[in-house]
């Protein structure tokens, strides 16, 4: 019997761990459960499940034993933390929980993207495990599974290429927020949906995975897959690429996160679906990605390839941008205009501790805010 802290319980990824941990009752029990705002199905959540441990950022009342997320993050009766929390904010329970000996399923890509060094040191020092949950990098780490000592070639990280696919320039000029917020395949927050659409998502799953597998970016390719069926693969120094296949469902890596390194039973119960390859009437195609269009990309390597700070002022200007297309305050286009500006004007400050990067955090987002006022 596992016990799991939750992160971010009442988000697309919490929902769908606490069903697979109601289906399987004698596999796992939740320890702890932490929420924003959410308050009306965090109180079904709390009912239901009965954890001893609870966080509300919004509604202190709802808390027990727990004053914040570190509570969460690092409480004695857990097995493993899932972090589901979304963006920057991820970071310092991250680092509570491997500080408290905690393996981790890690939703939260954010976390390495601005503080990589830090979190990876942490955990090899810590002696504990980095469990990815995004379905790439869960796919990458199967992939990796039995070829330890032999040598990656190429990492080939798969993207949708979200609504937009194909789209020029001049067609960006008019997305809509309706538009941006309709995925083809994946079901998500909103800030993901948008990070998706603009492939921002994919270059910060660049920088995670240059983080989780130890590969220089070089080695780390995207490849838009719209029917989401491969979700990543490896190439080996002998021409061999292993992948993982299955059908577009986050609760598969969230459950192998859970089990690792054993498979547990989600199709019996219909919690996830088996993929039907003879249903794939088109096929699967594969294409390059355009980073002339979808500029973010090239944005994310350069950040990483920089370093520093420059990864920190790329996640934290993202969110202050996909905060303020969501709310309509910007165009959609603005998003990778301004992220492109920022960079450019950034002088980095480098071998930043966790007091830096939160530092550098709060004034790119003052920054960001003060050059968009009044649009």
């Amino acid at each position: 019997m596992k016990k799991i802290a939750i992160l971010g319980s009442t988000g697309s990824i919490g929902t769908q761990a606490l069903e697979i941990i109601r289906n399987n009752p004698d596999k796992y029990e939740v320890a702890a459960l932490s929420c924003g705002k959410n308050t009306e199905l965090l109180k079904k959540q709390i009912e239901e499940f009965s954890p001893a441990m609870v966080y509300c950022e919004s509604d202190s009342s709802l808390n027990r034993e727990a004053d914040s997320l570190m509570d969460i993050a690092s409480m004695d009766e857990a097995d493993i933390v899932l972090n589901s929390l979304m963006g920057m904010r991820g970071l310092e329970p991250t680092l509570a929980a491997i500080e408290a000996g905690k393996d981790i399923a890690f939703a939260n890509k954010e976390t390495l993207v601005v503080g990589g060094e830090l979190v990876m040191e942490a955990a090899a020092r810590r002696g504990v495990k980095l469990l990815p949950v995004d379905s790439e990098h869960s796919a990458i780490f199967q992939a990796l599974q039995g070829n330890e000592g032999n040598a990656v070639k190429r990492i080939l990280l798969t993207a949708s290429g979200g609504p937009f696919r194909g789209y020029s320039r001049e067609q960006l000029e008019q997305v809509t927020l309706a538009q941006a917020l309709n995925h083809p395949n994946w079901s998500m927050g909103s800030k993901i949906t948008v990070d998706s659409a603009t492939m921002m998502n994919k270059g910060l799953e660049i920088i995670e995975a240059k983080w989780l597998f130890n590969v220089p970016l070089e080695k780390i390719q995207v490849v838009v897959h719209p029917q989401s069926i491969l979700h990543s693969a490896v190439e080996y120094e002998d021409g061999s690429v292993i992948g993982q296949m299955g059908n577009p469902d986050m609760k598969v890596p969230i459950a192998y996160a859970f089990s690792y390194p054993e498979r547990i039973d989600l199709l019996t119960d219909g919690t996830a679906s088996s993929l039907d390859l003879f249903s794939l009437k088109d096929g699967m195609t594969f294409y390059p990605a355009d980073d002339k269009v979808f500029r973010t990309i090239a944005l994310a390597r350069q950040a990483s390839q920089t370093g520093g700070s420059c990864p920190v002022v790329l996640n934290g200007a993202n969110e202050v941008l996909v905060d303020m297309f969501l709310h309509e305050k910007i165009r959609f286009v603005d998003i990778q205009d301004t992220l492109e500006r920022v960079l450019d004007e950034h002088v980095p400050k480098f071998s930043l501790d966790l007091e830096g990067v939160l530092e550098e955090d709060k004034k790119i987002r003052e920054h960001v805010r003060k050059l968009l006022e009044g649009k």
